[in-house]
């Protein structure tokens, strides 16, 4: 069984460089795996490993400097979700392209699980969904407003064009685990909006803490790892990856014409030139080899 620990905080950072070699050393060695994000602002990624391994990992980065707070969320797999370890350095854990944007300095009200559904069914309510497009095209609460941001960083410039359509209106947003609505509260507070909610600790704590009895979540949430997508009570949704785009797929998506494993699925078929798809080709043999000298088989 490997514990998953999704992980995010703002701090300062003086010299995230010097942070690296022991934390990279600390998760080789305790054999956890995924990735995490270091940078001025702080810390963001999701490992995976044996229990203690993933304890010795978190007590170790409550001790960097301004971490003793540090929250996290726990979840279960019983295969490994990621391959290898990586700590890489950025220049913002969570794009969002506005220098700024300081998380540390306000957000919007934090909304518990358990009040979500309350608040955004008032009617003067605006729910904004912060997640990528794809990301909402397999989930989302009830009556969210999707803005077909492609990243991220799409955000503010989004905002401007339609901030218009929220006159007179609260505004509450999600995000996966809430990191991005820690710099979208502030970004909006920053633009003259009073009322901003965002809920706290993100989808992955509303389907935890919330029955399914009781939800007003559709779908399924897009995670970060080799679950590809998780339900209520944070069980295994239905849907796979496809390796050529990172977007999640159903699997009767697989007996669709545009389906190639590890090459392309119906949403990117289109957007890569043959040559892409030979490369991706030759990576899915080279995996295939590589997986059949180990005993295993190659990721579909």
């Amino acid at each position: 069984m490997y514990t998953i620990a999704a992980l995010y905080h703002f701090t300062r950072f003086a010299d995230p460089a010097a942070l690296k070699p022991a934390l990279l050393a600390l998760c080789r060695d305790q054999g956890v795996t995924g990735t995490l994000l270091l940078a001025a602002e702080g810390i963001n990624g999701t490992i995976a490993g044996p229990r203690a391994g993933i304890d010795a990992v978190l007590a170790h980065v409550r001790s960097l400097p301004g971490c003793t707070d540090l929250e996290w969320k726990e979840a279960t797999s019983d295969e490994p979700p990621f391959g290898r370890m990586k700590v890489r350095l950025k220049k913002e854990i969570v794009t969002m392209g506005q220098p700024d944007i300081d998380p540390r300095a306000r957000v919007g009200h934090y909304v518990d699980p358990a009040d979500w559904n309350d608040l955004i069914r008032n009617p003067d309510v605006a729910v904004i969904d912060t997640r990528n497009d794809y990301e909402v095209a397999i989930g989302t609460f009830e009556g969210a407003v999707d803005p077909r941001t492609r990243s991220f960083g799409e955000f503010p410039a989004w905002w401007e064009a339609n901030k218009h359509r929220f006159h007179n209106k609260r505004i509450a947003m999600f995000c996966t685990g809430g990191i991005r609505c820690e710099k979208s509260t502030n970004y909006l507070l920053g633009q003259g909006v009073e009322d901003v909610y965002h809920l706290r600790g993100g989808i992955l704590k509303y389907l935890e803490e919330v029955p399914a009895a009781d939800s007003a979540w559709n779908g399924a949430c897009f995670v970060f790892d080799n679950r590809v997508s998780v339900e209520h009570g944070l069980k295994e949704g239905p849907h796979e990856l496809c390796h050529g785009c990172r977007r999640p797929i159903l699997p009767e998506d697989r007996a669709r014409p545009e389906y190639e494993a590890g090459v392309s699925c119906h949403h990117c078929v289109s957007e890569t030139s043959e040559s892409d798809k030979n490369r991706f080709r030759e990576r899915q043999k080279q995996m295939r080899l590589a997986r059949e000298r180990a005993g295993g088989q190659a990721p579909t």
